[in-house]
């Protein structure tokens, strides 16, 4: 379901299900090249050039002391090229860059075609949906970003309807808590009975490698939770200008707001202008209306506004848009925590109780929220100026790029300047 409510806040969820993994067959396990490498190794370096050459490419970085070096090739014909070069009197071998299943402690991960996309496909958790296999490396390149960094220390404020307090998988990554809402808590189930803000926070920082669940785009930070949206996923301007100045002095480095509203606040953005004025990256949902309509926080000039993509690299068809647009990330289908009771957005199952597939804007913001405190915990993170500018200018110049959104697909990878993306 999508709904955009009027006045306050609006929050733009659909709730999809989760989905379950292909059975393993019989045959010869498949080659899964990284997409656009290959590796080469050269009896004499001398002939790499003209070897090369010959296939319209150029020789690549040397792979330590392996001998090898990195080539990069058209997508789509790494083996293709792989044989044609193998077959050369100056080339010792030729093989793919395959991919490394880098995070598969957490039995969900190969579900999160939005950190690593191999064009799986998969099935709700009923079995009664069956998503069509996405394309390869449609994604944000997550796992290749945690060869330099996985933003360790960094502060993510998730202002929403709150995370839950007993998830395994992302309470223990919540360093502070406000509650802002007309929510009156009175059991731990109370904290997030919608469902959004969990969904959300583990889409940011899940924690890897933990043999639960999911990996967050930045498992090494931390969460501020500022709960600015009731049980039904209402709330006010007031109410999020107050999360806002709250993450701001419990020190976060990026705000998330996956939530918007129609109407222009000016107290709204003058708080969003007091966090952007001392330091802080903010990034907000473009909304799910599927028009060019300008939704606050996200049209503001200090806010990054985010659309949805899905596992193709094409514009989500409920997806706001426009050229007031900065990015683009993946916002359909997107697995990720949720609390492990009943909430308004999904009703547990017992396949995977506390996790679930959700789609919209909102989970597309988180994406680029993350990304962006990858880039915090490294050099390049000198200012908000320069993580914006990074994530920006990085991004990946998809279909859609310069009229959907201004910069492309957020690209982690590039973000945070790994050797091999």
């Amino acid at each position: 379901m999508k709904k955009m409510l009027t006045t306050g806040v609006a929050v733009t969820v659909l709730v999809l299900g989760a989905i379950t993994a292909a059975a393993p067959g019989n045959a010869a396990t498949p080659s899964s090249p990284v997409p656009g490498h290959i590796l080469v190794k050269f009896r004499d370096g001398s002939a790499a050039a003209g070897v090369l050459g010959v296939h319209g490419l150029s020789d690549g970085p040397a792979v330590g002391s392996t001998g090898a070096h990195l080539i990069k090739v058209p997508a789509g014909r790494e083996l293709q090229l792989v044989a044609a070069l193998g077959r050369s009197s100056a080339v010792e071998y030729a093989e793919p860059d395959e991919l490394v299943t880098a995070a598969t402690a957490d039995p969900y991960f190969d579900r999160q075609y939005a950190l690593r996309n191999v064009g799986q496909s998969f099935t709700n958790t009923a079995g009664t949906v069956t998503v069509p296999a996405g394309t390869q490396d449609a994604d944000v390149d997550a796992v290749e970003a945690w060869n330099v960094t996985k933003g360790t220390g960094v502060k993510v404020a998730i202002v929403d309807s709150g995370v839950a307090i007993n998830h395994a998988d992302i309470s223990s990554k919540v360093v502070d808590r406000v509650n802002f809402s007309d929510t009156q808590i009175m059991a731990p189930e109370d904290y997030d009975k919608y469902g959004h803000g969990t969904h959300v926070a583990g889409i940011v920082a899940a924690t890897a490698d933990n043999s639960l669940g999911v990996a967050g785009v930045c498992p090494g930070c931390s969460i501020l939770d500022a709960k600015v949206l009731n049980s039904n996923g209402t709330g006010s301007s007031s109410s999020i200008a107050n999360g806002i100045d709250w993450a701001v002095g419990k020190g976060a480095k990026v705000i998330n707001m996956s939530l918007g509203q129609r109407v222009s606040s000016r107290t709204l953005e003058a708080a969003v202008n007091n966090a952007w004025n001392q330091g802080v990256v903010i990034v907000a949902a473009a909304g799910n209306a599927g028009t060019q309509a300008q939704v606050y926080p996200g049209a503001y000039p200090n806010v990054i506004a985010v659309a949805a993509t899905d596992n193709k690299d094409a514009k989500a068809s409920f997806s706001t848009y426009g050229k007031w647009v900065d990015l683009a990330a993946p916002g359909v289908r997107v697995y990720s925590t949720l609390p492990d009771y009943s909430t308004v957005l999904g009703t547990q199952n017992t396949l995977s109780p506390g996790y679930d597939i959700l789609s919209g804007t909102s989970m597309a913001s988180p994406i680029a929220a993350a990304s962006a405190a990858l880039v915090w915990s490294t050099p390049a993170g000198t200012s908000n100026t320069a993580v914006r500018a990074k994530i920006e200018s990085t991004a990946d110049p998809i279909s859609g790029t310069g009229s959907y959104w201004a910069h492309g697909r957020v690209n982690a990878c590039k973000a945070v300047d790994a050797p091999v993306c």
